[in-house]
């Protein structure tokens, strides 16, 4: 399976799984939080103002799929080429009570991908400050103890990235639709009405053509090249 044995599989499907519900936990809450800032009480009162990961979690998008997603993955070939997707229970808000729609509704789309952005950005922090402390210096990062906290802090950098840049792609359901959707005349309004309609299905498309693979191929190099930057300062 990808020159992993079964126990080094289930290592990694364990951190990638810990590492995601945080994301998306963190996402969500984002969404909420903001949404309560701009007066809409609706996400708080059921209790979506928080990490807690119980609270955002959708059993076919946040550990189906990504778990079937990461076994394809290390099977390889055609499976191989399954995209790692995930998603939590959509956070639902009442634009109504916003006491500012057009700031609000900007602000609440992007809350969620900020929340991403600062994870990874302090995510990348610590393992610089690990490393200058020689955390590593006496632990082999090929092996045991030392391996795990990379590839933990490496999800945590990869993942919450990868959610910023997808989340930011105008495609309804993602946040960058109704960003979008917020600066465009209300003559567009019946145009996103259609893709909200089918966006769903527009998104699995454009994972089935390789479109979004496109995409996040070269962040997956920028990011590959920052984290080595970094450490390298």
């Amino acid at each position: 399976m990808g020159g992993l044995d079964l126990t080094e599989l289930l290592s990694h499907l364990v951190i990638y799984i810990v590492v995601l519900l945080l994301a998306i936990s963190a996402h969500e809450a984002g969404h909420a939080w903001m949404s309560y800032k701009f007066g809409d009480n609706t996400a708080k009162d059921l209790g979506r103002v928080t990490l807690n990961p119980v609270a955002h979690t959708d059993p076919i998008g946040t550990l189906l799929i990504p778990i079937l997603g990461f076994l394809f993955g290390a099977i390889g070939g055609i499976l191989g080429s399954v995209p790692l997707i995930g998603w939590g229970k959509p956070t639902p808000v009442d634009p109504r009570n916003w006491t500012n729609y057009k700031l609000a509704n900007v602000m609440v789309s992007i809350a969620g991908v900020l929340a991403n952005i600062a994870i990874a950005i302090v995510s990348l922090f610590i393992l610089k400050g690990l490393a200058m402390a020689g955390a590593f210096n006496d632990l082999d990062v090929n092996v045991g103890f030392g391996k795990t906290i990379l590839i933990l802090f490496r999800y945590l950098i990869y993942l919450n990235i990868s959610l910023f840049v997808f989340n930011l792609l105008p495609f309804p359901p993602l946040d960058g639709s109704k960003i979008l959707s917020t600066f465009l005349p209300a003559s567009f309004q019946p145009v996103f009405d259609v893709l909200e309609q089918y966006g769903f299905f527009i998104l699995i498309l454009l994972m089935y053509f390789g479109i979004i693979r496109l995409i996040m191929t070269p962040v997956f190099s920028v990011i590959d090249s920052l984290i080595t930057a970094f450490l390298s300062l």
